[in-house]
């Protein structure tokens, strides 16, 4: 794993936290999008994304989005190292089988990951 890729991970993940500390589930959303992306092929990361996103949708008492990401957790930590769709965001809004455009940034990022 690169150094940029790591940091990129980090980035994602400690900018969503900020804001789910400051109670602005709206602002972590897409960071948490951007970790999803990013980590789909590292099962604990990947799940971690989801319990993220999961607190979000606590935060919003948005029923659906909970329940969508109590279900993805697991299926993070079962299924990342086997199939995952390319560029998912993982939001429960989306389909969990649906792969999705990915920037050309994290393109570049997911290619030197490898």
């Amino acid at each position: 794993m690169s150094n940029e890729f790591r940091a990129a991970i980090d980035e994602s993940f400690l900018s969503a936290r900020q804001a789910l500390g400051a109670k602005s589930p709206k602002r972590a959303y897409p960071w948490l999008e951007r970790a999803h992306i990013l980590t789909q092929r590292m099962p604990l990361l990947h799940a971690y994304s989801h319990w993220l996103t999961f607190l979000a949708g606590w935060e919003e008492r948005d029923y659906r989005e909970m329940l969508g990401q109590a279900a993805r957790i697991p299926a993070a930590l079962l299924f990342s190292k086997i199939w995952v769709p390319l560029g998912n965001t993982g939001r429960a809004r989306v389909s969990a089988f649906q792969p999705m455009p990915v920037s050309d940034e994290l393109k570049q990022l997911l290619r030197d990951s490898q």
